[in-house]
């Protein structure tokens, strides 16, 4: 990421203080610490600018660290994507991948350092009846019939759990803090709990793990990082982080708390996603409609824009929901700026002018990009038989309709003013399959000599030199704003837009698209914005739709700049 100042922000501000007053010594050094046990998605996009973007701006260091504490949910694809999605966005953690398992021995050893100084001890109590004796938020926990082991019994205890004599679930290693305490965190917390599970890279050393909360802090204060940075739901179990690394007398991060990222429409729960995927309501983790950064990234998104879209939301201490619409505004904005227009039709209707010489081919220039005269043009095959879209013609058409329809003239984006002089329509169905026009020769580049106006521009796609493709059209993977929100008796998935996807066989794109490479950006004029998919192969492009071109937010923006109302 750009070492450029960032958006001001409460955790910026409280770094430029500790700059200033030199607390860390001028240090600077963050991580961004996913556990392995799904992919990113782009809730973790906010953390990971934040996290790398402060780094950059103080000229700091940020790691990249896996919280791989749960050998039963993580495998080594989840590394690999999470090692890819952060490097997409733009983190560079140079040498510094690590992981909590790389800590393990040092963490075992802290475990029986807190067990020798009376503030740990072996539980015999089953799960159920951990929950059981926490308490509520109103009334105190009972203390475990086993808090007072000896420190001995402890030890020998512990050991023999690290060599696998006992089976899982029948006890566990916790901190004996204070069962009163208001905060249910501080409630003698597990520590150890055994697990007799392969680890994806420590494999069967162990068969007792840490849990989160015992390896967090003490990863942060073995990479001696500054500034821990975590979402809002961790802000409760800060004093428990804080319990820990005072106990040891070990080196003590400053964690800070900022809100998570909510969208509107958009599911971030890695549980729920994985049922998504695993029950088969979606291709995959890098579905195009996921809000994993794989299955953004595979819809067309830029990295730049999630990263201008998380600056704008900005960071503050309250949990919110933003709208979807803001997140397509900023992909719009960008791919404006840098991605070609061509012409393709997604639902063909053939056009034959009849007063155009058969077997002419003409070429019509074509502007690439009319925001960056840089990126020049190109040529586009013009001839007598074109494809234009269906809805851009109407046999009766209603009031405001001015596109094609008979006895109309329109023009032929970069081309001719065509009028429609006749339709064929299938004899069995009534439907029509062909228009007849003729065109206007003294129009070409589309302007009349004469001074006659048109009041509507198609676009077109010669026949004899169309390119046959497949486009994926998407929309909400949810019906509602909130997919969490169902009716009495109905599970998220209710909530599943049957319409999310829409495939189109039939689709003819202009010839410059032959060559079009995996992951190569559009805009398909009047359409939206399109990417190559991956499922492509050699003169069988498949594109998906990143996002159509409506922008509301552009539209209320350009409004209140003029002093009106929008639309």
């Amino acid at each position: 990421m750009n070492p450029t100042p960032g958006p001001s922000n409460f955790v910026r501000d409280i770094v430029i203080e500790d700059l200033k007053t030199g607390k860390y010594g001028g240090r600077v050094h963050t991580r961004f610490p996913p556990e392995p046990n799904g992919y990113l998605h782009i809730g973790h996009a906010k953390s990971i600018n934040l996290n790398f973007g402060l780094a950059a701006e103080f000229g700091g260091k940020c790691n990249l660290r896996f919280d791989d504490t749960n050998p039963s949910k993580e495998e080594t694809e989840y590394v690999d994507s999470i090692v890819k999605d952060v490097r997409w966005l733009g983190g560079d953690w140079e040498d510094r991948l690590f992981y909590a398992s790389d800590y393990f021995d040092q963490l075992y050893d802290w475990a029986v350092q807190l067990i020798k100084s009376g503030n740990a001890y072996v539980c015999d109590l089953t799960g159920d009846q951990v929950r059981e004796y926490r308490g509520t938020l109103t009334e105190p926990g009972k203390e475990s019939p086993w808090r007072n082991r000896s420190i001995d019994d402890n030890l020998d205890l512990f050991e023999r759990m690290r060599a696998g004599e006992f089976p899982d679930g029948t006890r566990t290693l916790r901190a004996k803090i204070d069962m009163a305490s208001k905060n249910l965190n501080m409630r003698d917390p597990v520590m150890y709990r055994i697990l007799h599970a392969e680890h994806h890279r420590t494999g069967d050393k162990w068969c007792i793990y840490p849990m989160y909360d015992f390896t967090h802090g003490q990863s942060d204060s073995i990479e001696r990082i500054t500034h821990s940075i975590c979402t809002l739901e961790f802000e409760d179990h800060r004093p428990l982080y804080d319990w820990y690394v005072e106990q040891l007398g070990i080196y003590h991060p400053q964690q800070i708390e900022f809100d998570r990222l909510n969208l509107t429409y958009t599911l971030l729960s890695k549980r729920k996603l994985l049922t998504l995927v695993q029950d088969g309501h979606v291709s995959g983790w890098d579905d195009p409609r996921m809000p994993t950064i794989s299955g953004i990234r595979r819809r067309g998104y830029t990295p730049e824009a999630l990263r201008n879209f998380c600056n704008a939301i900005g960071v503050s201490k309250t949990n919110g929901t933003i709208e979807l619409g803001l997140l397509e505004h900023f992909l719009r904005e960008d791919l404006n700026k840098r991605v070609p227009r061509v012409m393709a039709v997604l639902r063909p209707l053939r056009v034959v002018i009849d007063n155009y010489p058969e077997g002419l081919v003409e070429e019509m220039e074509a502007v690439n990009n009319p925001e960056d005269a840089a990126m020049g043009t190109r040529k586009v095959p013009f001839s007598r038989v074109l494809y234009i879209e269906q809805d851009d013609f109407k046999e009766v058409p209603p009031k405001q309709f001015y596109r094609l329809s008979p006895g109309r003239e329109v023009r032929l984006r970069y081309g001719y003013f065509i009028a429609c002089t006749g339709v064929v329509k299938d004899e069995k169905t009534g439907e029509i399959v062909e228009i007849h026009c003729t065109y206007d020769p003294a129009t070409r580049g589309g302007n009349a000599p004469d001074g006659r106006k048109v009041k509507s521009t198609i676009h077109w796609v010669s026949a004899a030199h169309a390119i046959d493709a497949q486009v994926r059209l998407y929309d909400n993977l949810f019906t509602r704003e909130d997919p969490n929100q169902t009716d009495e008796g109905e599970n998220f998935t209710a909530n599943l837009n049957p319409r999310s996807l829409e495939v189109l066989t039939g689709a003819k794109l202009e010839p410059s698209l032959r060559d079009a490479v995996e992951g190569g950006r559009y805009q398909f004029e009047r359409l939206g914005y399109f990417c190559v998919d991956l499922d492509s192969a050699p003169g069988k492009p498949v594109f998906n739709r990143t996002v159509a071109l409506r922008d509301a937010y552009a539209r209320i923006e350009k409004a209140q700049q003029g002093g009106q109302k929008p639309k």
